[in-house]
């Protein structure tokens, strides 16, 4: 009595239908990952394009920091640094191009996200 209890509770909890319920599909991992992707190159984007500009290459070497140096290390950043520091980007240029924050404050919060990703990039 016992040992037929065990074998259909086995049986039950082995059973494909159990084992489908918590299966990821590749397809799903596939789309998570181009999600992933497609968002860090975003993020990337963004941030090179603020350090590009004159002003910003210009406030990094004020700052004695080397806009090429900045710029490489982006790529080191892990993706939650790198999503929290283009937003910050995104949200001074659109400060700046709303006329919020002043052309000198816009070149502090240069210097400021250059310094934290180098900062970020050296204690790793």
């Amino acid at each position: 009595m016992a040992l037929a209890c065990v074998c259909t509770l086995v049986g039950i909890w082995a059973s494909p239908a159990r084992a489908q319920d918590h299966v990821v599909s590749p397809a799903e991992i596939q789309r998570d990952a181009a999600s992933t992707s497609a968002a860090r190159q975003q993020h990337v984007q963004q941030l090179n394009n603020f350090l590009s500009s004159n002003d910003a290459q210009q406030a990094l070497k004020s700052a004695h920091a080397d806009p090429q140096q900045v710029k490489s290390a982006i790529q080191q950043l892990n993706d939650e640094d790198l999503a929290q520091l283009s937003a910050r980007a995104e949200k001074a240029q659109r400060d700046f191009a709303a006329g919020d924050i002043s052309n000198r404050d816009l070149l502090l919060i240069l210097v400021a996200i250059g310094v934290i990703i180098l900062i970020v990039v050296a204690v790793r």
